[in-house]
């Protein structure tokens, strides 16, 4: 099954809206339809070995296949139940899988196979649909369970060299490879929040590879596989995945109480681009202009104002005489995607974020105290 949405450049909620940049662009969610079960058999499978240097792609896939698992999920659609496949792999030796949230949500039922072939039920331990990251737990026999090694994904760099594993078009076990192509993107999701910090890679990812690894050449995870860009519903260049350094954050969280809750700010606003810097008198083009401040959020209580009047610009109106947020805890800010991505890597409910910002021409600090995303 296949979530389609367009991709714009915009986020509501921790935040905040941005102009749409793309156009007739679609998100796939790369989940597939059943497909027979053709799964290799294994006499033996030895422990993952942690390597410190780097590895060739066949050493890779020998390395990490044993850890990673088809999902299988049986959903009721009113009168009938339909099927779909995505991918996963294996946390720790509790049996705990990782896989994208939007592969087993509303599952009425969960199948993991492991690379023996072997198929256990799955309870849904935890999902997070505002990173698309989802917990699963098997009763699996403690043979079958290969932990996978979490990378730093913070450390990648365009052009590093990575893999992906997983089911595509209900294919088990296959492997691609590719660069990656940039970091930092933002990915809208379907709970009308974005994913912050994502990894886009043009290793051929397509239905069936949600929830799978995305590998660097030490075999570390460093990402899930979760959606295409695609005006087809088939891979064409790019695709994208939630990194590494978001699990670390999130799994544990979900394994111990089911859910993750995402600090809150509390306004909605617009990059300040060329045009909108020339209006304002502003000598570069960055930052963040906040046009709504939310009633009752942490952002009206730390005094934060919005925009309250227009102005025209080449035949436009556009809203002006908000605060413009040019800093976060001391790192600049050129645009929105820098504030999410802070908020996902360091911050948690009831930390406090520093502000720097313009108003009236006039640099001050404000300090707020993130709340709960309502």
């Amino acid at each position: 099954m296949e979530k389609n949405g367009v991709l714009f450049g915009g986020i509501i909620g921790a935040v905040l809206v941005l102009a749409v940049f793309t156009a007739y662009l679609t998100i796939e969610q790369p989940q597939t339809s059943f497909e027979s079960n053709n799964f290799p058999t294994v006499t033996a499978i030895e422990e993952p070995k942690k390597y410190t240097g780097e590895l060739s792609l066949i050493e890779i896939f020998e390395k990490s296949e044993p850890g990673v698992v088809r999902v299988n999920v049986i959903r009721d659609d009113g009168d009938t139940e339909s099927g779909a496949v995505g991918s996963g792999f294996v946390f720790d030796k509790k049996g705990h899988i990782i896989t994208n949230a939007h592969v087993v949500n509303e599952a009425k039922k969960v199948i993991v196979t492991f690379l023996d072939g072997r198929s256990y039920n799955a309870e849904i331990v935890g999902s997070d649909e505002y990173t698309d990251i989802a917990v699963i737990e098997v009763g699996a026999d403690l043979s079958s369970l290969h932990p996978m090694l979490l990378g730093d994904s913070s450390n990648l760099k365009v052009g590093e060299q990575i893999a992906a594993i997983g089911n595509p078009f209900g294919l088990s076990g296959s492997m691609t490879s590719g660069i990656v192509s940039q970091i930092g993107r933002l990915l809208p999701s379907g709970s009308g929040y974005s994913i912050p910090d994502v990894i886009q890679t043009d290793a051929a990812i397509n239905p069936g590879n949600s929830g799978g690894p995305l590998l660097n050449l030490r075999g570390e995870v460093v990402g899930i596989n979760t959606a295409i860009q695609s005006t087809t519903g088939e891979f064409t260049g790019v695709g994208f995945a939630v990194p590494s350094q978001t699990v670390a954050k999130i799994v544990p969280t979900l394994i111990e109480l089911g859910e993750y809750k995402h600090p809150w700010i509390g306004i909605s606003g617009r990059d300040i681009d060329p045009d909108l810097a020339k209006a304002l008198g502003l000598t570069d083009a960055v930052g963040f202009l906040i046009i709504t401040v939310v009633d009752d959020s942490p952002a009206s209580k730390a005094g934060l104002i919005g925009s309250d009047k227009t102005i025209e610009v080449e035949g436009g109106e556009l809203l002006v005489g908000g605060d413009i947020i040019i800093s976060v805890d001391g790192i600049e800010v050129r645009k929105i995607d820098d504030i999410l991505i802070h908020l996902q890597r360091v911050k948690a409910v009831g930390d406090e974020m520093n502000l720097e910002i313009l108003r009236d021409g006039r640099v001050s600090q404000i300090t707020i105290v993130l709340e709960e995303r309502p």
